[in-house]
């Protein structure tokens, strides 16, 4: 089964393979990406590489409704947006798959979930319905199985002496936050933090100023006391997420893969060392849109990826939306 296979990927080459029958699964069953492509002039017999395949820009997860399989949705994820502004909506038809993903790539870069408390600071995200990150973080702390683990809304006062408290006892701690938050935390209290991982999910959402992404990791690292701030690239129209351990450099699970495309023709794939707008290959979007053309900047280097920031035409939303 194709789905079972996506999970399987251990190398480029079984990335490839998948990649490809993706595309054609896609291309016949995903009505609005077919018509995309072919308004390209391309389809599954003139594709002879990944590189070759259409990325659908992101906005059309505003207008249209993407699906690759006649099913109806379990859920529908929506992006937080801004004040009047249209929000994407991600119609997902099997929540096993966004859990297998999600679940699969956290213990790729950390772990087992079981050997973490997870407390969870997204007042922004908890305010509405919708969030693929509130869904992904309740799912993370069930899986803790730790009465410890959980989330924190206005209580700072709380979630400090819990933090204190856990850490001082050696607990390994998974601290995931948005920026705005994890900065009133900081502001609050001075921390010296030893066995704790301390995770921004980006976004000011309209609470702070924006901020380049080395001003706010080095207040972040001074206010807890750690070597490094981790961070988490996601969005609503993914199923999957890359992380980073420090600096912006991201990795992404196997079945995930960055292109940077040429900021002047945006059917160009840049070569390495290049800034230009991020396309995201999601084989997790399986009975969505695999293919997807984002708002983001970054640059590709080694097999790494560096998220820059967001193009200046873009609606600030969403998940790690650090400025340059």
């Amino acid at each position: 089964m194709l789905t079972d296979r996506i999970f399987q990927i251990s190398n480029e080459q079984e990335f490839n393979s998948v990649c490809m029958e993706v595309f054609k699964f896609q291309f016949e069953h995903n009505k609005i990406y077919g018509q995309f492509c072919r308004l390209l002039g391309k389809d599954p017999e003139n594709v002879q590489a990944i590189q070759e395949i259409p990325f659908l820009p992101i906005e059309f997860f505003k207008r249209k409704k993407i699906l690759s399989r006649e099913k109806e949705p379990e859920i529908i994820f929506t992006s937080s947006g801004t004040t009047g502004s249209q929000t994407s909506k991600h119609l997902v038809t099997d929540l096993k798959i966004y859990e297998k993903s999600f679940l699969k790539a956290f213990e790729k870069f950390y772990g087992s979930p079981s050997e973490y408390t997870f407390l969870a600071l997204l007042p922004s995200y908890l305010e509405r319905q919708g969030s693929s990150l509130i869904y992904m973080v309740e799912k993370l702390i069930a899986e803790s199985h730790d009465p410890n683990s959980g989330f924190y809304l206005d209580n700072l006062y709380s979630l400090t002496r819990k933090l204190i408290e856990l850490d001082r006892q050696g607990k390994k701690v998974f601290l995931i936050g948005v920026s705005f938050a994890l900065l009133d935390l900081v502001e609050k209290t001075s921390f010296n933090l030893n066995n704790t991982i301390v995770m921004e999910t980006g976004g000011m959402k309209g609470r702070r100023k924006e901020m380049i992404r080395q001003e706010l990791h080095e207040i972040l690292k001074n206010g807890f006391g750690v070597e490094s701030i981790h961070s988490e690239y996601g969005m609503t129209e993914l199923l999957s997420q890359a992380y980073s351990s420090g600096n912006g450099i991201f990795e992404c699970p196997p079945w995930m893969k960055i292109f940077i495309r040429d900021p002047e023709d945006a059917l160009s794939i840049q070569s390495e060392e290049k800034t230009g707008g991020i396309n995201v290959i999601d084989l997790a979007n399986i009975n969505s849109c695999s293919f997807i053309a984002t708002q983001d900047l970054g640059k590709i280097s080694v097999d790494q990826v560096e998220i820059l920031g967001r193009f200046d035409n873009s609606d600030i939303r969403g998940c790690n939306l650090l400025v340059i």
